[in-house]
């Protein structure tokens, strides 16, 4: 595979860059500047003086961490994005970072802050605009500011922590202890808004339409006029908003291609007919490569295991059907912007990564082919609010999130048709009486898994020894956390009822009531 070239695009908007100075948030930072419709990206330390200066810049962002500033191992930021002339926001690591570059100090704090903490508001102006008295935030500090830098202004304290918010309004430099990025700091939104829109003047003109237009023409420009592309076709949001964007672009010089692989959902394979070869009349190939997944699949049982297998014969089935396009010289990806940020952790930046992504890397070094990937400056909120300005339905614009893998990591032990088949009847009993009795608004993802243990019961006076399924419902913004979901009872009751009765070869019920952390979402 040739190495792939960097999509050509036009200037970003003007927009925030985001130091990730090795927190876990700094994705929930870059989503709440981007729900306030401002363009932003982010970058680790070491890239960011450089981003920077390419960007139309508004402003600066600088991120918690976990590290102290004066730690030999601390972040080392360049200092030179101080002497941009744009205005600065630190975030409890950053905002040390700060201070003590500037001529503070910075100390192990006499009463560390984890968790909520009243903050007593004394000068409602700059990133504080229109907050007054007290408010709740979210603390997560060991160290604390001793003494700000010359310039510097207290505008806001909480009983131990004098200088919670400070601001040095001559050159527009801001710092908050606490983290407004979080739902558990209140008026954390408006925070960050009056930074953006108050203190950096920031357009708020990120939106849909402006979005689709920038992509369209990116493609057109990257492709040519007489390019085409194939793109792997899952039927998720991710893919399902890159082919239509490309359709947008490139009309029927998109070739699309779904690979049945045995592991999916009740009717995925025909929904994703219907829509894209019928609807949107895209050229569209359906492999049915059921028996060369379920093949390479026997014995196996370990979860790494299955994701490389899987991957693998992904690539050798995808492979072969891409070749069959002689004039086809690029490769389109749902490629998301997290995955990105993750990848380029992986390479060198601050923030720890806790998984591979399949959509960056992995591609077989002979098929030579250059990345296109309309969506990886996008988050998926961003990617869900564009395919309903495309017109994608709810089913697909809504629909819960799928591993790639699909239901191989939710059968737990050996893969095979028959057990297949079980996870597939009983997730499909779950999803659709949790979405017939409207219990899917505001979840994140519910579905059914498929455990290696059978266990004893009583049917009809008999005994039977059958499979145990477990139910996991659980509500996230953005998968980093998320919290199981108790339904009704009476839903409960009839979902596990008609499992029981409907699936034969599962006698067993439970419910996951665990949280993320310590648990996953998914079981592999």
């Amino acid at each position: 595979m040739s190495a792939p070239t960097s999509p050509i695009v036009e200037a970003a908007p003007r927009g925030i860059l985001i130091v990730d100075l090795g927190t876990q948030y700094a994705q929930l930072i870059a989503r709440r500047v981007r729900e306030a419709r401002v363009w932003c990206e982010i970058a680790p330390p070491h890239r960011a003086l450089e981003r920077a200066k390419d960007m139309d810049l508004a402003g600066i962002i600088l991120s918690g961490g976990p590290a102290s500033v004066y730690a030999e191992d601390a972040p080392e930021v360049p200092v030179e994005l101080l002497e941009l002339g744009v205005p600065v926001l630190g975030i409890c690591y950053g905002l040390q970072w700060m201070c003590q570059t500037l001529g503070g100090q910075v100390n192990p704090a006499d009463s560390r802050e984890f968790g909520r903490a009243s903050i007593r508001i004394e000068n409602p102006t700059g990133v504080l605009d229109s907050i007054d008295g007290h408010t709740v935030v979210w603390m997560s500090h060991g160290d604390q500011v001793a003494s700000i830098p010359t310039g510097f202004e207290v505008y806001a304290s909480t009983e131990t922590c004098p200088f919670a918010v400070i601001g040095d309004p001559a050159r527009n430099f801001w710092g908050l202890q606490f983290h407004p990025e979080v739902t558990h700091s209140v008026r954390g939104r408006e925070v960050i808004e009056n930074f953006l829109v108050r203190v950096c003047a920031a357009p708020a003109d990120w939106r849909p339409g402006s979005i689709v237009d920038r992509e369209v023409r990116a493609v057109r420009e990257q492709v040519g006029e007489d390019g085409e592309v194939v793109l792997g076709l899952s039927g998720g949001v991710d893919s399902s908003v890159a082919a239509v964007i490309l359709q947008h672009a490139i009309g029927d010089r998109l070739h699309c291609v779904f690979v049945d692989n045995g592991l999916l959902r009740h009717g995925e394979r025909e929904a994703v007919e219907t829509l894209f070869g019928g609807h949107f009349h895209m050229d569209l190939t359906v492999v049915d490569a059921r028996k060369e997944f379920l093949d390479a699949l026997a014995g196996v049982s370990d979860p790494e295991t299955k994701r490389k297998v899987i991957g693998k014969v992904f690539v050798d089935v995808f492979k072969r059907e891409a070749t069959r396009f002689e004039n086809a010289n690029f490769l389109g990806q749902g490629t998301l912007y997290p995955d990105v940020i993750e990848s380029i952790a992986a390479h060198g930046g601050s923030t720890a990564v806790i998984k591979s992504h399949h959509n960056v890397g992995g591609l077989p070094e002979d098929l030579e082919m250059d990345l296109v990937e309309p969506l990886r400056e996008l988050f998926k909120d961003e990617v869900r609010e564009i395919g309903r300005h495309l017109g994608l339905g709810s089913p697909v614009v809504d629909r819960q999130p799928f591993p790639g893998p699909g239901l191989a990591v939710r059968i737990l032990g050996e893969i095979t048709e028959e057990r297949c088949e079980l996870l597939r009847r009983a997730d499909h009993i779950t999803t659709s009486e949790i979405e017939k009795a409207g219990e899917d608004k505001g979840l994140w993802q519910y579905f059914a898994v498929l455990l290696p243990t059978k266990s004893v019961g009583v049917m009809g006076d008999q005994r039977t020894y059958e499979d145990a399924c477990c139910l996991r419902v659980v509500s996230s913004e953005d998968a980093m956390t998320a919290d199981w979901a108790y339904l009704p009872q009476e839903l409960l009751a009839r979902i596990s009822n008609r499992i029981i009765n409907e699936v034969r070869g599962i006698n067993r019920v439970v419910l996951d009531i665990t949280s993320k952390p310590p648990g996953t979402i998914e079981w592999e």
